[in-house]
């Protein structure tokens, strides 16, 4: 249909024939698309408008200029809140209150809220935890309360042990085994409460990468820092979402309008405390298995680091490429280079340190 307005196929109409399309078929588009055509018509200082941009818009995707040309002109389209749309069923407020409770934005959670349709929906946290919580409790320890000193505590092949370093996988399958239930249940709880709703506005791709590098980075953290210690629990990727969410809220803390959002960091704040002194007295506690000591919480710190890092990056360019952004580049090759130091250090410091490591489960 555009292609009449643009006879020399230069990718550009002018506004004034854009708005009279946009008058002439205004009733068959989403109101809220409309507003933003409206708006992108508004911002334009160049007196045309490019045929690819309408494109995204109807496609629901975005680029980066016309996100630009958004931001520009955005006074009509943020003139009403979302928060004072009223008459909205129950998976609409909770898909609003998602959108307030992650994005700083007003046009972010226009945008979200008029794209997002729940397909896929969040499976990858909530099969994370389903699998956790099952292996954890049922295929390998047959039952559903575990402390430290439970006999299968460190005969298993999922938990990372300074001996066993060589089976790669024990950098990640660590996660499906707690040092208690009170372990699984707080890791749980924060995985679910802050994961599911980054992975609706963010989706499994950047969801999984921050959750999964956080992981990787915990158990590495703790073979070059505490040597001679395992590893269980997956606070290394929970640590790694909860801190990107953390410090994106108090990077754009004007902008994010989710109410008791300084109760809500209070209590995050207070149960991610609980759990990593929790693991700190645990790790210098007497071991049930000398010489083996307790688990590390080394994990929780990798994945920290890991959360305001890459994932401050990752939550703060909602829908835009991460290609484009000069800091995404500089923390993910920091990222890879302590990845290849520290698989350098697990070949070749253990034997020159000559550590005195614990036997083998």
């Amino acid at each position: 249909l555009l292609s009449q307005f643009d006879p020399d196929n230069t990718g550009y109409i002018s506004t004034e024939k854009f708005r009279s399309l946009l008058q002439r078929h205004g009733s068959e588009l989403d109101p809220h698309k409309l507003e933003v055509l409206l708006a992108l018509a508004d911002s334009n200082s160049e007196g045309r408008i490019c045929y690819q941009d309408f494109v995204n818009l109807m496609s629901s995707k975005r680029s980066n200029s016309f996100r630009q040309a958004i931001l520009q002109g955005n006074r009509r389209l943020c003139s009403r809140a979302l928060l004072d749309e009223t008459g909205l069923s129950l998976p609409q407020r909770l898909i609003r209150h998602v959108a307030y409770e992650t994005l700083p934005r007003e046009i972010d959670r226009k945008w979200y809220y008029d794209s997002y349709t729940c397909c896929p929906p969040p499976w990858f946290i909530i099969t994370l935890t389903i699998v956790a919580f099952f292996l954890y409790n049922g295929v390998v320890l047959d039952r559903f309360v575990l402390q430290v000193s439970h006999p299968l505590y460190l005969k298993n092949a999922l938990l990372y042990h300074p001996q066993l370093r060589a089976q790669a996988w024990r950098y990640l399958t660590y996660i499906f085994m707690h040092a208690g239930i009170e372990h699984l249940g707080l890791n749980v709880v924060l995985q679910l409460l802050v994961g599911v709703p980054l992975e609706m506005v963010h989706g499994a791709a950047r969801i999984s990468f921050v959750y999964v590098a956080g992981v990787v980075a915990g158990s590495l953290a703790v073979s070059v820092a505490d040597m001679r210690a395992p590893v269980v629990g997956s606070s290394g990727g929970v640590y790694a979402l909860v801190s990107a969410h953390l410090a994106n809220i108090v990077m754009n803390w004007s902008g994010m309008k989710c109410q008791f959002k300084l109760l809500r960091m209070a209590v995050a704040l207070i149960c991610m405390s609980f759990e990593f002194g929790r693991a700190v007295w645990l790790r210098f506690h007497p071991s049930a298995y000398p010489p083996c000591p307790h688990p590390s919480f080394m994990a929780h710190l990798g994945g920290v680091m890991v959360g305001i890092t890459l994932g401050v990056i990752i939550l703060r360019n909602y829908e835009q490429r991460l290609q484009d952004q000069t800091l995404w580049w500089i923390f993910l090759s920091i990222y890879v280079i302590f990845v290849l130091f520290a698989i350098f250090w697990n070949i070749f410091a253990y034997s020159l340190l000559d550590l005195k490591l614990p036997p083998p489960p």
